[in-house]
C-alpha cells in the first residue's frame, strides 16, 4: 500500500468506518425496544425503566463533549480502538447488572464511553478529496444512522431468543473485534500540535463562534433529533398497546422500515459536493412535517405507518447527513471539535425528545407526541428560512 493509498478514504475503509461508527452508536439504543421486558427482569415500573434511553444520551453527549474534541490532537490510531474498548466494558456490565441500578450505571458509562462514531467521521471527512468528502461524510454519518436503527431489530430478536442481556454481550464482543480492525486499517497521520486539554475544550466554544453558519446549523440539527427520538421511542408505545399488542421482536422488526428509510438518505450527502446544501435541507424540513402529519392521520393501520417511517426516517436522517456534512466541510483544523458541537447539541435534544415522549404519552397519547414533534419541526423550519445566508456562509 502506497503511502497516497494509505492516506485516503478507499471504499473499503469508508465501509468499514461506517459499520464501526453503526455498531458504537447503535449500542445507545439496544435498551429502547426492551423497556417492559428489562421493567419486568428487574422488578421496577416502565416509565422508570424507560430513563435507560435518557441516562444513556446524557452520557453520550458528556462523553462526546470530553473525549471527541482529542481527536484533533491525538494519535487517532490509538485513541478510537481505545474508545471502543471502553464502550465494551460498559456493554459486559449492561449484560452483568443484577439490579436497574446498576444496569443505569453501565449504560451510562456506555454513553460516556461510545463515543468512536463522532471520532471516525471527522477523520473520514479529513481523509476524503475535497470533491468526495459529502459522499463520503455522508457514507459514514448513515451507518451510524443505520446502526441506531438496526440496534432496535437485533435488540428485539435476540432478546425474544436469548433473553435482553444476549444482546448487550453480543454488542460487546462484535465490539472488541471492530477495535482491531480499526487498529489495522487507520493510517498514520502527522503529528499534530498539542494543546492542553482544558483550553481544548474551551475551544470547542470559540469554534463555534467562528462560523456563521454554525449556530443555525446546530439549532435545526437538535431539534430534528430530538423529533427522531421522540417520535421512535414513543412507536414503542403505540405498538405495544392496542389495536397493535406487538411482541418485542415484532417492534424490533418494524426496525427495518426505518432502515430503508436510512439506505435512501445514505446518497443525501453528495448533494453537498454539488453545493446543495441548503436548499435540500430546506426539502428535507418540510418533507419531515409531512410524513409526522402522516403519521398522526395512521396511526391505526400498520401498512400506513410502515410507510410513513420509511418517509420520516428519510427526512430526519436526510437532514442530519446535511448537517453535519456542512459542518466538516468548514475550512481549519477543528473538524473533531466541530463535530463534538453537532453531536453534543443533537443529543441533548435526543435526550430531551426521549424524556418528553414518555410524558407526552401519558397525557395525551398519540397525538401529543405528534403535536409536540410538528411544533419542533415548524421551529427549525423558521430558522432555515431566516438563516439560509449564513447557513451557506464558508466563513
Amino acid at each position: 500500500m502506497t503511502t497516497q493509498t494509505a492516506r485516503t478514504m478507499t471504499r473499503g475503509r469508508t465501509v468499514t468506518f461506517a459499520v464501526a461508527a453503526g455498531m458504537a452508536v447503535g449500542s445507545l439504543y439496544l435498551a429502547q425496544p426492551l423497556i417492559e421486558v428489562i421493567a419486568d427482569s428487574l422488578a421496577v415500573p416502565a416509565t422508570t425503566a424507560a430513563v435507560l434511553v435518557t441516562v444513556t444520551q446524557v452520557g453520550y453527549a458528556l462523553g462526546i463533549f470530553l473525549l471527541v474534541p482529542l481527536g484533533d490532537v491525538l494519535n487517532r490510531r490509538r485513541l478510537i480502538p481505545t474508545v471502543l474498548g471502553l464502550s465494551a466494558v460498559g456493554l459486559v456490565g449492561a449484560a452483568l447488572a443484577p439490579t436497574f441500578s446498576v444496569l443505569l450505571a453501565a449504560l451510562a458509562a456506555l454513553g460516556l464511553t461510545t463515543v468512536s462514531a463522532q471520532l471516525l467521521t471527522p477523520l473520514a471527512s479529513e481523509l476524503a478529496a475535497d470533491d468526495q468528502r459529502g459522499k463520503v461524510v455522508g457514507t459514514v454519518a448513515s451507518g451510524a444512522l443505520i446502526g441506531i436503527l438496526l440496534s432496535r431489530t437485533v435488540s428485539g430478536v435476540v432478546a425474544e431468543l436469548w433473553g435482553w442481556r444476549a444482546i448487550f454481550a453480543g454488542a460487546a464482543a462484535v465490539i472488541i473485534a471492530l477495535a482491531f480492525v480499526l487498529r489495522a486499517i487507520i493510517p498514520e497521520l502527522d503529528a499534530r500540535e498539542r494543546v492542553p486539554y482544558l483550553r481544548l475544550l474551551g475551544s470547542v466554544f470559540t469554534t463555534v463562534t467562528r462560523y456563521r453558519a454554525v449556530g443555525p446549523t446546530l439549532l435545526i440539527s437538535a431539534a430534528v433529533f430530538a423529533v427522531f427520538s421522540m417520535f421512535w421511542t414513543a412507536l414503542t408505545y403505540l405498538l405495544t398497546a392496542e389495536p397493535f399488542g406487538f411482541s418485542v421482536a415484532q417492534i424490533g422488526l418494524v426496525g427495518i422500515a426505518g432502515l430503508a428509510g436510512a439506505l435512501a438518505a445514505r446518497r443525501v450527502g453528495a448533494l453537498s459536493d454539488r453545493g446543495w446544501s441548503v436548499p435540500a435541507s430546506g426539502a428535507a424540513l418540510a418533507l419531515l412535517l409531512v410524513s409526522l402529519v402522516a403519521a398522526w392521520a395512521s396511526h391505526t393501520s400498520i401498512l400506513a405507518l410502515l410507510v410513513v417511517i420509511v418517509v420520516f426516517d428519510v427526512a430526519a436522517q436526510g437532514n442530519l447527513v446535511l448537517a453535519q456534512t456542512r459542518l466538516l466541510s468548514l475550512p481549519g483544523n477543528a473538524r473533531s471539535r466541530l463535530n463534538t458541537a453537532i453531536v453534543v447539541s443533537n443529543f441533548l435534544g435526543g435526550a430531551l425528545g426521549s424524556a418528553l415522549a414518555g410524558r407526552l404519552w401519558a397525557v395525551g397519547g398519540w397525538d401529543a407526541v405528534v403535536l409536540a414533534s410538528c411544533t419542533l419541526t415548524l421551529f427549525a423550519l423558521l430558522v432555515w428560512a431566516v438563516s439560509r445566508r449564513r447557513l451557506a456562509s464558508t466563513h
